[in-house]
């Protein structure tokens, strides 16, 4: 699998020639967190190319991370699923996340931001256990990025897996969120709270009152987002 050996029988040395190729690091937060399709590891790793995504795939199949399955009825269609050295990876991922959270200065994070990406995330952590039993439509409204990136909306309902669509779904919206990307990603990220952000104008929240009133209890965070910075 590696690109280029360090030639030491080091463990670090020999778990960094698999681990510390372009992508993979990233590639496998998004297997940890739960993406298993293609499509789905594309849309959490938007910047990556297919090609290079199908060649981490493989690398990691050959190194014994990942499985590929093929999916119950769907032809030609395969998951990907950790191994159990793979899921062995998950607490590596946590710790790399939260040394990043806690180390990695505030604006060097900000500087990077991608709409997709960031309602990629927020769509797997929506918790809609406290939301009415209907469907729940919420649009997130950017107002400084260009039109094809500007609109989002999370569809919600109860025992069913939260739709992300970056195309007007055409129900009824139930909530509407309006900020500037920063804000979001800042609130996001635990850097900023959502009512400090609303209390001094950087989000708009309007719509269904007992959405708005709840919002803390389904709108989940990064799940760094609880660990402390020690740099600004």
């Amino acid at each position: 699998m590696a690109e280029g050996s360090y030639n030491q029988f080091c463990p670090v040395a020999m778990a960094a020639e698999i681990l510390c190729t372009r992508w993979t690091m990233v590639l496998l937060r998004e297997l940890v967190a739960g993406s298993s399709r293609f499509n789905e590891l594309r849309r959490g790793v938007p910047r990556m190319s297919p090609a290079l995504l199908s060649k981490r795939l493989k690398d990691l199949e050959d190194a014994g991370i990942v499985e590929r399955r093929p999916v119950r009825g769907g032809e030609a269609i395969s998951e990907y699923a950790l191994t159990p050295a793979g899921r062995d990876l998950q607490p590596v991922i946590e710790a790399v996340g939260v040394w990043g959270q806690k180390w990695v200065e505030t604006n060097a994070s900000l500087e990077k931001l991608d709409p997709s990406l960031l309602m990629w995330d927020m769509r797997r952590n929506i918790d809609p256990s406290p939301m009415p039993d209907s469907r729940s439509t919420i649009q997130v409204i950017f107002s400084d990025q260009p039109e094809a990136r500007r609109n989002w909306w999370l569809i919600v309902q109860q025992g069913a897996d939260v739709d992300l669509c970056s195309v007007d779904p055409g129900f009824d919206v139930d909530l509407y969120l309006a900020t500037d990307l920063r804000t979001m990603t800042e609130i996001w990220m635990g850097y900023v709270g959502a009512d400090a952000a609303k209390a001094d104008g950087r989000l708009m929240v309007t719509g269904s009152r007992r959405l708005e009133r709840d919002l803390k209890t389904w709108f989940g965070l990064s799940p760094f987002a609880k660990v402390d910075k020690l740099v600004a």
